[in-house]
């Protein structure tokens, strides 16, 4: 009889154990990071698998969730900036934009206003399309929900809310104030394009997470 560690001879080989995700499970990282954002005070953000679910499959997004709003440190506390409307992006879009918000815009926001941010008024995020929806040539990064155009940063304040437009800034502050906006941008996201780049961006200032052969490779204009 053999030892009980080894098949009898002749006997079919074990099943091998189930240690691997396959390809249609999350990687630990993906599956967390929409659980990690949404218990955030002040974030409002929600999975967005089924509507995903209803687009091109060549244009598949990675954990996607729907972004209301993104909780960020403000003057008195915790305060939730408004997407406008709502993204559907994928979820480590959404961390990227919640980090660089966080860190470089609101901070540039108070410096040069001395208000918080309020609202980002944003293009529709994920789009299935090419570049500069062209007809022929890459897939756009919006189709797998890794980019977002901001049109306008708007501020907090007594009355009427009032918009940094990216297209047409109000005067030397608010040029100088949109400068470093993109200037930091460059460092968060692997592209940033924006007015005078070309004529598809001239309105908007275009970020993404395109995946380059270097994590140091940037693509900023």
């Amino acid at each position: 009889m053999p030892p009980p560690d080894k098949p009898a001879a002749g006997s079919p080989p074990a099943a091998p154990s189930p240690v691997q995700a396959g390809p249609s499970t999350p990687a630990p990282t993906e599956a967390t990071c929409l659980a990690k954002l949404a218990a955030i005070p002040g974030n409002r953000i929600s999975s967005a698998v089924a509507e995903a679910a209803q687009t091109d499959p060549a244009c598949r997004v990675e954990e996607p969730v729907r972004v209301a709003a993104l909780a960020l440190r403000g003057a008195d506390g915790s305060i939730a900036v408004a997407f406008e409307p709502p993204p559907l992006l994928a979820c480590a879009m959404a961390a990227s934009l919640a980090d660089w918000l966080d860190r470089s815009v609101q901070p540039l926001a108070r410096g040069y206003f001395g208000k918080d941010l309020m609202n980002l008024r944003v293009g529709g995020g994920q789009e299935c399309r090419r570049r500069n929806r062209a007809s022929a040539g890459p897939v756009s990064e919006h189709a797998t929900g890794k980019a977002l155009d901001i049109f306008a940063f708007t501020l907090k304040q007594d009355g009427a809310p009032n918009p940094v437009s990216v297209e047409k800034p109000a005067g030397l502050v608010q040029s100088r104030f949109l400068e470093a906006v993109r200037q930091s941008a460059c460092g968060a996201f692997m592209t940033v394009l924006g007015p005078g780049s070309d004529a598809a961006h001239a309105n908007h200032l275009h970020v993404d997470i395109q995946q380059r052969r270097s994590q140091a490779s940037r693509f900023c204009q």
